[in-house]
């Protein structure tokens, strides 16, 4: 492995911690809130707010599993349902956020799932006071829309999306995007990024050689 490599290797586990901190910070608080608490009312709602951050943290860890790590199996396709679920469990109890699936095929090759549910995360962190998020895929293609009454996309994740970021500048904040890129450059391919018109914004990914 080269250092490169464990480079980007622990930008991304720092991303992952990051991400992780706020619901298992959240679990290890309530265990201390119930530890001192006697009132039943009480430890009945810090358990339903431990069972929250508990939901909350394996939701993450499955998304996070499928969107960067080796799940799915040894075959080459992984099935479509595992990816809506993944999308579904990230977006948890969040009724701010309505999901618009449009994948028709039963089941996707691992690099175009990956593309996919990583620009699945960096359009639900855009849609910062809610809105809808549609996933659709046929063939080669990949379009992700958002559309809410405000986007925000922070230029370091878009640039590291359209492959404009130097390695040794990336940050883990842009880690997930610039593992997109890569993924999509592998198969011949590219990411599209369209500018935010309207509380619309649209990315996509064409993949000649998806696999």
């Amino acid at each position: 492995m080269t250092q490169d490599a464990v480079d980007f290797a622990s930008l991304l586990c720092s991303r992952l911690c990051h991400d992780l901190l706020s619901p298992v910070g959240a679990l290890n608080n309530g265990l201390e809130l119930l530890a001192d608490e006697n009132d039943p009312e009480m430890r009945a709602r810090v358990l339903e707010l431990l069972g929250e951050s508990a939901r909350a943290s394996a939701a993450k860890l499955k998304f996070f599993r499928l969107a960067f790590g080796a799940a799915g199996g040894f075959g080459d396709l992984v099935d479509a349902r595992e990816a809506k679920a993944a999308i579904e469990g990230l977006l948890g109890d969040n009724k701010r956020i309505e999901l618009g699936w449009m994948v028709g095929e039963p089941a996707l090759p691992k690099g175009a799932l990956k593309i996919l549910l990583n620009l699945a995360l960096i359009a639900c962190d855009a849609l910062v006071r809610g809105g809808r998020l549609d996933i659709g895929a046929e063939g080669p293609e990949i379009v992700v829309r958002a559309e809410g009454p405000r986007l925000v996309l922070d230029p370091e994740l878009r640039e590291a999306l359209l492959g404009n970021t130097d390695r040794a500048s990336l940050t883990p904040r842009a880690a997930a995007a610039w593992l997109t890129h890569a993924l999509a450059g592998q198969q011949g391919g590219r990411i599209l990024v369209s500018e935010p018109d309207e509380g619309v914004l649209m990315f996509g990914a064409s993949i000649p050689r998806i696999s």
